[in-house]
């Protein structure tokens, strides 16, 4: 497979909940406002130290959208998706952005994101 090189970030990075490595800087975070399949997600403009996938054409809440899933280039940890197109012209804003899931990730801080339970679950 040959020898593994990582960027390390520097000073406020996200980074992956398994084995720490760096993903994205504090800076390049667009929004936190996002949700996926498992809870809440952040939006980045940048990340580094992931592989992908395969693209495929995925139905979202906002809409069809071309992506491809993003690995932790260390451990293999699926962390999130890249959109690659938004075939709605209000959703073009996406392409090239990356989502990372907040329960995969540790935040700048290092701590871990817990959602929070349902009511219908305690």
């Amino acid at each position: 497979m040959g020898r593994l090189f990582l960027i390390d970030l520097e000073e406020n990075f996200y980074s992956c909940k398994h084995c720490q490595t760096h993903f994205a800087l504090a800076d390049d975070l667009i929004s936190k406002s996002f949700q996926c399949k498992n809870g809440r997600a952040y939006l980045f403009d940048k990340v580094v130290n992931v592989l992908v996938g395969e693209k495929e054409d995925r139905m979202m809440t906002t809409g069809l959208h071309n992506v491809v899933d993003i690995f932790c280039v260390a451990c293999g940890s699926i962390v999130g998706w890249k959109y690659v197109v938004a075939y709605e012209k209000p959703q073009k804003y996406k392409e090239g952005k990356f989502i990372l899931e907040r329960v995969k990730v540790l935040g700048p801080d290092g701590s871990e994101y817990i959602p929070a339970l349902d009511v219908e679950d305690v």
